[in-house]
């Protein structure tokens, strides 16, 4: 029979000093290596989908972006809610709405969601020990309507009525499931994810700033956002 070694106190101490510091969220990371943190979200509705994004981009402890916008615009109704690296997520972008482009142009009709969703997976599995990028494509078609796919770090594709991305997201999954519910209206939609966007914002400290929208639907996308000083729930509100 064999017994594990007890921990001698030395080594207990270089570990305490290794913690020294540090919270939950950063202890894990390589030497040189900075946190970032944010929190996207997406929720379909009958005839549509919603966006929703904080705006701050931070390194570290220091916030480098206060007002970023996190929601880029793959195609016409599509688009893709980043978080991670900022520079991993915009080259994504970049070269999934490349693609989208030559695919409408050659094809004469416009891309379906789930085509620009696994042209970000394929990207995002094939190259996924040199990127950090999980992102939410979401947008409207004319073959499914409104659809969400969610894409973490790693490169799995998984379609879900709504999806939740970023630090921020771990405090509000409890409030999502209790709020959310099956054919929400435009209005609806839009103020859960103001609402549990804000929310994140609150307890997250890589998440705050602005919350920026989109809404996706046949007739077009309407962009909008709700500032520090007006939103649902925060400091503004207390």
């Amino acid at each position: 029979m064999m017994f594990s070694q007890p921990m001698m106190s030395h080594q207990l101490t270089a570990d305490a000093d290794a913690y020294a510091g540090k919270s939950a969220e950063t202890r894990h990371l390589k030497p040189g290596e900075l946190s970032t943190g944010t929190t996207i979200m997406a929720v379909s509705f009958d005839g549509g989908v919603v966006l929703c994004a904080d705006s701050r981009v931070s390194t570290g402890s220091y916030v480098a972006n206060r007002a970023s916008d996190k929601i880029a615009q793959l195609h016409d109704h599509i688009w893709c809610c980043r978080s991670g690296s900022a520079a991993d997520t915009q080259a994504l972008t970049d070269y999934v709405r490349h693609f989208l482009a030559q695919l409408a142009v050659e094809t004469g009709r416009l891309p379906e969601v789930k085509v620009a969703a696994h042209l970000m997976r394929r990207l995002c599995y094939q190259n996924k020990d040199n990127l950090m990028a999980g992102v939410i494509v979401g947008g409207w078609d004319p073959v499914c309507g409104g659809t969400v796919y969610n894409i973490p770090v790693g490169g799995a594709c998984i379609p879900m009525p709504f999806a939740l991305g970023g630090s921020g997201s771990t405090f509000i999954y409890g409030l999502v499931d209790a709020e959310y519910r099956e054919n929400m209206t435009k209005d609806e939609a839009l103020a859960l994810v103001r609402k549990a966007v804000s929310h994140a914002m609150a307890r997250d400290g890589s998440s705050g700033g602005i919350i920026r929208t989109v809404v996706a639907t046949e007739e077009g996308n309407v962009r909008d956002y709700v500032s520090g000083n007006a939103l649902p729930y925060g400091p503004a509100g207390w």
